[in-house]
């Protein structure tokens, strides 16, 4: 068959297949990047073709992989073109994978033939998939496990690309002898049993992409067409989903107006395992930011907010701190996201300082709140994680070593733990010692930066929390801030498994090694 012949939408290959089962044909399918046809995927592909009579292989798209910065390697049109030339698969499909497997349920295969790589590395982030809810996500079909020798795509890209500087593989390779992958992967699967209330402004994020036209005849402006817009949670309800991504049970608490209030939007858009504790303003909208983009370059054009930036009145402060007062003693964690939108006051800020154990801060500096929205409004809270110019702000040090400045801020609060992130520099993290811990960068590919320290916050204070130790704590938090801004504004939430499998791929560039010839020969 002409290989172009065999590359099927998913709704074509699900009629296709049904149509070969009545004929009584056995369906094999293999799922997976397919970044690099190395000797280990054919071997892998030819053992599933000889599992059944059909073999059918689904591809990642490119949004849905996740295996770090600089990957997929190539698109997945070219990906599902090499695969579909290769004689011993009959079909092949490029699939989204939001959801892991959701493909398998889709085409039902008699076999799901899964491959090395999760037998050598992925099998704990896996588990849950192919042995605890393998029903969840793959249905009825049986899974095999070929038994040919493991090649990671993963090893071959970090060997032969220059993803990194001298710096990072210098820093990389002093990490990995420091902590292995499987202690890094169980300090992060040791966060789930958290419990964390997650207070701060709700925001809905907008995004109008749009193209443009020409220069307006009438006015000194660029007029654009509409393409299309999106609509994701922003705020602290991006750091809520980011924290029930790792733990199991999550608490937020945040305020909004009664005018365009957005609760089922929200409702729909919050993990399942977060449970909501929603106050309401009669005097404003819930605050919504709508940014209008390029889409060929995601390029910001400008940006509006509807919002009430007034304080609440005394009613309503009243009202969240009294439940608040009775609600905090029952968890490990407090994290608040002040993004400086008025929802916390001078009072709720004081009934948290009052009753929390470990709180954890994080205030942004945006357009709406320039000047006015300083971590100095805290007192001694336990972790705070900053970016470099919002440190800056506060100490109102514009030049001097951003590590002297880090250190003043940590003693005027009396922080415990400060994280400052530092862009394209990587970040810095410091505790009460003093001592100062920069880790470089990750991310070499950067399609948006509008939510990244939302993620780093979130996972850099559970780990605090949970009382890892500051470098292995600044290190995940600069693995998660790498993926974060591969991620449209809040599209999606920095996922455990995405991290885990960036982690495994950068720290376990060694295990790659070449088969041998009595392999080669089975």
């Amino acid at each position: 068959m002409d290989s172009a012949k065999k590359i099927l939408s998913l709704e074509e290959l699900v009629k296709v297949v049904e149509a070969l089962r009545q004929e009584g044909k056995t369906i094999v399918q293999s799922h997976g990047v397919f970044d690099i046809i190395h000797p280990g995927i054919i071997q892998h592909l030819k053992e599933a073709a000889s599992l059944g009579d059909v073999l059918v292989v689904t591809i990642i798209k490119d949004k849905d992989v996740r295996r770090g910065p600089s990957r997929p390697v190539f698109p997945d049109r070219l990906r599902a073109e090499n695969v579909a030339a290769l004689g011993m698969v009959n079909y092949t499909c490029v699939v989204e994978d939001e959801i892991p497997f959701e493909c398998v349920k889709r085409i039902n295969p008699e076999i799901f033939a899964k491959g090395q790589a999760y037998k050598d590395r992925d099998r704990k982030m896996h588990e849950k998939i192919f042995r605890e809810e393998r029903e969840l996500f793959l249905g009825k079909s049986r899974i095999i496990e070929t038994t040919g020798f493991s090649f990671s795509a993963s090893d071959i890209i970090n060997h032969l690309l220059d993803l990194y500087s001298e710096e990072t593989k210098l820093f990389l390779d002093d990490f990995s002898k420091k902590y292995t992958f499987h202690e890094v992967a169980a300090a992060i699967n040791s966060l789930s049993d958290l419990k964390v209330l997650v207070l701060g402004d709700a925001i809905i994020d907008e995004y109008h992409f749009c193209t443009p036209m020409g220069k307006s005849a009438k006015a000194q402006l660029v007029v654009n067409k509409f393409l299309t817009h999106e609509v994701y949670p922003g705020g602290v309800l991006a750091v809520a989903n980011h924290v029930a991504a790792v733990c199991s049970k999550v608490t937020l608490v945040t305020m909004l107006g009664r005018e365009d209030a957005r609760d089922e939007f929200i409702s729909k858009n919050l993990r399942p395992n977060i449970k909501k504790k929603i106050f309401f303003r009669e005097d404003g909208p819930t605050v919504v930011k709508k940014r209008y983009v390029d889409h060929y370059n995601n390029q910001k054009l400008f940006e509006i907010n509807y919002l009430n930036d007034r304080y609440l009145d005394r009613d309503s402060e009243d009202e969240v701190i009294t439940f608040l007062s009775g609600e905090i003693p029952r968890y490990d964690l407090i994290m608040v996201a002040d993004f400086g939108h008025d929802f916390l006051s001078q009072g709720i800020i004081q009934a948290l300082e009052a009753n929390t154990r470990v709180l954890a801060v994080n205030t942004q500096t945006n357009a709406a709140n320039y000047g006015f929205n300083f971590i100095t409004k805290y007192r001694q809270p336990w972790f705070v994680c900053l970016a470099e110019h919002e440190v800056r702000l506060a100490m109102r040090n514009k030049t001097q070593d951003i590590g002297i400045v880090a250190r003043e801020l940590c003693q005027t609060l009396g922080s415990e733990r400060l994280i400052v992130t530092l862009g394209k520099k990587g970040s810095l993290g410091l505790d009460q010692a003093h001592d100062l811990i920069y880790t470089p960068i990750f991310s070499p590919k950067i399609v948006d930066t509008v939510g990244a320290g939302d993620a780093v916050f979130s996972y850099t204070a559970l780990c605090s929390a949970k009382g890892l130790p500051l470098d292995l704590t600044s290190f995940v938090g600069n693995m998660v801030g790498a993926l974060a801004v591969q991620i449209m504004g809040n599209k999606e939430s920095v996922e455990k498994y995405a991290v885990l499998e960036f982690i495994s791929s950068i720290l376990e560039p060694g295990k790659m090694r070449l088969p041998q010839r009595a392999e080669l020969s089975r």
